[in-house]
């Protein structure tokens, strides 16, 4: 293929092969935006289900065209993380949550603490950012035989 011949194929590329200019596609997805939904019809389902359902239910939702093997890479990063759980369904797998929401929220914060160099700024600045409620629960979880109203440390009192 000539030069020319090549940028003319990279500029109808470009304009999205029917003449569309770039400027007329949807707006391309957040990182994790596609992942995100593939979890939560893994969720909603409530039972393993198959690449090409989930692509259906993407599809369903307004998701924009898909290609199943995009909803097949995701599934299978989603099984490389520990997220899902995949079984043989036939010939293809099916697919199922391997934690909650909250435990994948977790997960998510654990990795992203990891990344980190300084752990105790992070969760300085993370905990100072609490609400009165969710200091409360997070004292709790921590030191759960402590009185309400105490403060972790304090040195137990003749009425305590």
């Amino acid at each position: 293929m000539g030069a020319r011949a090549g940028r003319a194929a990279r500029d109808h590329q470009r304009q999205g092969g029917d003449g569309q200019a770039a400027a007329a596609r949807p707006p391309r997805r957040r990182d994790g935006e596609l992942s995100g939904l593939v979890l939560d019809i893994l969720h909603q389902a409530g039972r393993p289900v198959t690449a090409g359902e989930v692509l259906d239910r993407l599809q369903g939702s307004g998701a924009g065209p898909l290609a199943y093997t995009t909803v097949v890479t995701i599934l299978s990063r989603l099984h490389a993380q520990g997220i899902a759980d995949r079984s043989r369904a036939g010939r293809a797998y099916a697919y199922r949550t391997a934690a909650g929401h909250a435990q994948l929220a977790a997960r998510q914060m654990r990795r992203v603490l990891d990344a980190q160099d300084d752990r105790a700024g992070v969760l300085a600045s993370f905990v100072g950012g609490l609400t009165a409620r969710d200091e409360r629960v997070l004292r709790e979880l921590l030191v759960p035989d402590l009185p309400p109203g105490a403060v972790a440390g304090d040195e137990p009192g003749p009425d305590r």
